[in-house]
């Protein structure tokens, strides 16, 4: 049973923004910092309660601001520390939480401090990076070549997990655990409220082993989030635990590391490598889903609930049919996903069901990730082939600009755009949506408000029924109410419901009430339970 904070944080509905692509306000064709204030009544009247900010930190954006410049600084481009401050103001008046995104295992090669370790190899910076004559291992890039790079200036190697332009910090060194102590203390005399942490797995390193899970990882956290001053903020780790003993580790609340962790297995549905398509259906995803929320219930874990984020392209464009059932497959999803326990994050874009774009040339592209997979896979296949794997794997997917209306600009800008809108920005669009008689917007602002109005559907218990294949079903019960909620997956099915069922609290096919058990594809059912 989760207790204190750990239960208050079942109420979290949490709006991720890519500020880059959410609302441009100075005519640039970036999206700002100002853009996100302007629609704070927007999300509140969705029933967001909670902003996860990706970086806005000063960065020259080799990987779109996950290598930091300056984590005391505003990335010009976003606006100012003023705009930050009003923004944090402007939430916290509107009971809004917010959590800054973290970046605590690599820096930008123009940061300060890797310019000064790459002076000398006695500098007071020397160690804040790891340094070899030679590469201690064959460790590759996550973004393709070898993870060591040569720098002319200090005569070694350098690690970067990622991105040429990104060196791992050595967390080693005590110093670094001092600076990023004071980076996150910064943050939280700003009034930030929590922190999603990247690649938080990866900051402790074993140079015989893998690149994560290193024997300090822990420790380092702790020295984060343990303390007094730190105790009390969210945090969320994006980090590849795949079983319940390290998920523990991580985020059991009495060892004062993290609050929850992104769990990926889900992630997986529908294709066999992130750039390659398979035919899955929802079944295979609730069966995921499903153990998942009996592991962490058991455990006295806070599960995140998610479906989508920066880094992959749309959910619904892998499962189910983001075209002829395009609303029925988002709420489906929605339904399955966000009413059972845990703290809901929600993707921007998400709300209205956005799917993957299709573009034709990979210069309508701006990931790095996605520009160097498609330079190696035309050595092996067509630029056709090979621009269908972008279309379908990419970052760039979730990351092209707001579609807020289907006109000049979809809203986002006056000018042009920092990338290419969606290839179906004019039929997908949140002002379309909301006019449409179905809506997937309107659907998740119901089923936001039934979640906040009922115990059951926050801090209530989780029981999995089985009603056999071809659909999911559970109960949620608290305060002396139970809820039933039933997802039907493609095909029409006879769904035996529980004699005990009532009143019908939220349909995706616009019942007021449900008295058989007939269900359509993707339709989904909740009722109280008598």
């Amino acid at each position: 049973m989760l207790t204190g904070k750990f239960r208050d944080f079942l109420s979290w509905h949490i709006y991720q923004i890519y500020p880059r692509s959410f609302l441009d306000t100075n005519g640039d064709g970036i999206g700002d910092l100002r853009g996100v204030t302007a629609k704070l009544d927007y999300l509140k009247e969705l029933g967001i309660n909670a902003i996860w900010l990706c970086p806005c930190y000063k960065s020259p954006n080799e990987d779109n601001g996950y290598d930091v410049e300056d984590y005391r600084d505003i990335m010009d481009e976003f606006g100012t520390m003023d705009d930050i401050r009003e923004l944090i103001d402007q939430m916290h008046k509107r009971g809004m939480k917010i959590i800054m995104d973290l970046v605590p295992n690599h820096t930008s090669s123009r940061h300060k401090w890797f310019q000064e370790s790459r002076k000398s190899k006695d500098n007071p910076y020397s160690d804040y990076y790891y340094w070899f004559d030679a590469p201690p291992n064959d460790w590759q890039s996550m973004f393709g070549g070898s993870a060591y790079q040569f720098d002319e200036g200090r005569g070694q190697y350098y690690l970067h997990t990622y991105a040429v332009g990104q060196p791992d910090l050595n967390w080693e060194n005590p110093a670094v655990v001092k600076e990023m102590q004071a980076v996150v203390d910064f943050w939280v005399d700003m009034g930030v409220d929590g922190f999603r942490v990247d690649v938080i797995d990866q900051i402790s390193k074993d140079f015989n082993g893998a690149n994560c899970f290193g024997p300090r990882l822990h420790e380092f956290i702790h020295a984060l989030f343990g303390r007094d001053k730190t105790k009390h903020l969210f945090t969320v780790g994006e980090c590849w635990a795949d079983n319940i003993e390290e998920v523990r580790r991580h985020a059991a609340p009495e060892r004062d590391e993290l609050s929850t962790l992104f769990q990926f297995d889900h992630q997986d549905i529908g294709r066999a490598d992130k750039f390659t398509y398979v035919p899955t259906g929802m079944q295979e995803l609730w069966n995921r889903l499903c153990a998942w929320q009996e592991r962490m219930q058991e455990n006295g874990l806070l599960y995140s609930l998610f479906t989508d984020n920066h880094d992959n392209g749309w959910l619904i464009s892998r499962i189910g049919n983001d075209k002829q059932l395009r609303y029925e497959t988002a709420t489906c999803v929605a339904a399955m996903v966000y009413l059972l326990r845990g703290a809901c994050f929600i993707y921007q874009g998400q709300e209205f069901g956005m799917t993957n774009s299709c573009h034709d040339s990979i210069e309508e592209f701006d990931d790095v990730e996605s520009k160097n997979m498609y330079a190696e896979l035309i050595k092996t296949m067509t630029p056709e082939q090979a621009i269908a794997k972008i279309n379908f794997g990419g970052r760039d997917n979730t990351r092209r600009p707001m579609c807020w209306n289907g006109g000049e600009g979809c809203g986002f800008t006056t000018a042009k755009p920092w990338m290419p809108f969606h290839t179906l920005a004019d039929k997908i669009n949140l002002e379309r949506d909301q006019a449409a008689e179905k809506s997937v917007w309107r659907f998740y602002r119901d089923l936001l408000a039934l979640r906040c109005a009922t115990p059951a559907l926050t801090v209530g218990s989780f029981a999995k029924a089985d009603l056999g294949e071809g659909c999911c079903a559970f109960v949620r019960e608290a305060e002396g109410s139970k809820v039933f909620v039933v997802c039907n997956f493609e095909q029409e099915n006879q769904i035996r419901l529980p004699e005990s069922c009532g009143k019908l609290l939220l349909s995706n096919y616009g019942h007021k009430e449900k008295k058989t058990g007939c269900f359509q594809p993707f339709e989904i059912a909740v009722f109280e339970l008598n």
